[in-house]
């Protein structure tokens, strides 16, 4: 009896099989990604339309300034959340991951404006593509700069995972596992950012 042919994904634009390491696209107003080959993806870039490019570097920001006291000002359920600005909304949105995919939290704008005053980095974010993440569980105190596709990579592996009330050992693995690979492959950004803050 034939095995089935595993399946291989296709670009959603012309069907090409792809790639491990593909290119995504936001599609602006619905924050729907797709896949799409080296050759579509490429259309999009500097585009402004329906669809924007998701860029593929990360940046690790070693100089954050962010207090105890100004997290607890955004008033998150967790220590866990990405923020990004968002077109159709015309903000920046918060977001954290939970067992039933990404919540969006309301977010106080001079909370926002403070931390972006005292850390300029966050105002050379790409609109709707890229987002601030945040890692402050069990005592770690991360700040990136993510593609988009990454952030919402992290809430899918959390939903994937969880079991029962706290999450279950295996959750808390695969999330340690997520930020051990992020440190591995971010830039760091420690000078750039202190030359802008000087400047």
């Amino acid at each position: 009896m034939a095995r089935p042919r595993p399946s291989v994904e296709q670009c959603e634009f012309c069907s090409l099989p792809l790639q491990p390491g593909h290119r995504h696209l936001l599609e602006v107003a619905t924050r729907k990604i797709i896949c799409a080959c080296d050759a579509c993806a490429l259309r999009f870039e500097n585009v402004i339309g329906r669809w924007k490019l998701i860029p593929r570097d990360t940046r690790q920001l070693l100089s954050f300034r962010m207090t105890d006291a100004e997290w607890a000002g955004f008033s998150l359920p967790i220590e866990l959340a990405f923020f990004f600005r968002s077109t159709p909304a015309g903000k920046v949105i918060a977001m954290y991951p939970s067992p039933a995919g990404a919540t969006e939290s309301l977010l106080a704008m001079e909370s926002w404006e403070a931390l972006a005053g005292a850390n300029p980095a966050l105002t050379e974010m790409r609109r709707d593509v890229e987002a601030l993440l945040v890692n402050r569980l069990k005592g770690v105190r991360e700040y990136y700069i993510v593609p988009i596709d990454l952030a919402f990579e992290l809430v899918g592996l959390i939903r994937l995972h969880w079991r029962g009330f706290s999450g279950g050992d295996r959750v808390w693995q695969e999330i340690e596992t997520f930020f051990s690979k992020l440190r591995q492959h971010s830039t760091h950004s420690t000078a750039a950012l202190e030359e802008v803050s000087h400047a």
